[in-house]
């Protein structure tokens, strides 16, 4: 008979400039080693379909790790009033994610059962996210579920105001799995193809998919923007993606 069991906590890590932040974690129960994931939430936030998404990860063999993000902004806040906040602040600066998503790693590298090999996922905000922790932080593989803003500029008055990463894009790091939706606004299709072609200039190891009948959100069960045969597919997509490039789970 396997042992399947999984443990789900609430952790602290040590984040960008050595704060302590929240974080959720849910990893498998036996001895055998696992590869890292880590999950990085929606601008909504650091909420109950997040930490869902992160004991997925934990039933398919991989140690997940999901930063709260808005810990500093609003600690023990409810996610709606937490993401309103950072939205407020026009998000999450890239430099202290950074170091967030560095401590994640970290800290899912000291696990004693750990491989050494570690990938990120991230949705809304957070895909563009995952591509900058493909950058900048020691990670094997990347996944960007519609990602704004990794190309093109939040236009005035959006909640996230950020910089594109396109002139970053031949310092990417990792191979990089996107999951587009063809309805999107942002990331557009035509923003879509502009990342691919800079992904083909730089000679990056990358695969795209894209959904007709999606637009944004299309993997969030609990919205009407969900899509059951994208969100289908998109996971089968990942699972492979993540089995070729972390290995043993």
């Amino acid at each position: 008979m396997k042992y399947d069991a999984v443990l789900a906590e609430t952790v602290g890590i040590t984040g960008h400039g050595g704060d302590l932040i929240e974080a959720y974690t849910a990893r498998p129960m036996d001895a055998a080693p696992h590869s890292g994931m880590i999950v990085i939430h929606h601008m909504p936030g650091y909420d109950a379909g997040t930490k869902e998404i992160t004991r997925r990860f934990a039933t398919m063999g991989y140690s997940a790790i999901c930063p709260n993000l808005y810990t500093r902004e609003a600690p023990d806040a409810d996610p709606d009033d937490a993401a309103a906040t950072a939205r407020a602040n026009g998000g999450v600066p890239d430099e202290r994610f950074v170091g967030d998503a560095g401590g994640a790693a970290a800290w899912l590298r000291a696990l004693p059962n750990a491989t050494g090999r570690v990938g990120v996922i991230g949705y809304c905000s957070g895909g563009r996210q995952a591509v900058l922790t493909g950058i900048e932080v020691d990670v094997q593989a990347a996944v960007d579920c519609y990602g704004a803003f990794v190309v093109g500029t939040p236009p005035e008055g959006f909640p996230l105001q950020v910089s594109p990463l396109a002139d970053r894009i031949g310092e990417l790091g990792a191979p990089l799995l996107g999951l587009f939706g063809n309805d999107d606004s942002y990331p557009s299709p035509d923003q879509v193809d502009e990342l691919e072609k800079l992904l083909q200039h730089h000679g990056k190891t990358y695969e795209f998919h894209r959904y007709d009948g999606a637009g944004h959100a299309f993997f969030s069960v609990d919205r009407p923007a969900y899509r059951p045969e994208a969100a289908v597919d998109a996971w089968q997509r990942i699972e492979s993606f993540l089995g070729t490039h972390l290995g043993a789970a």
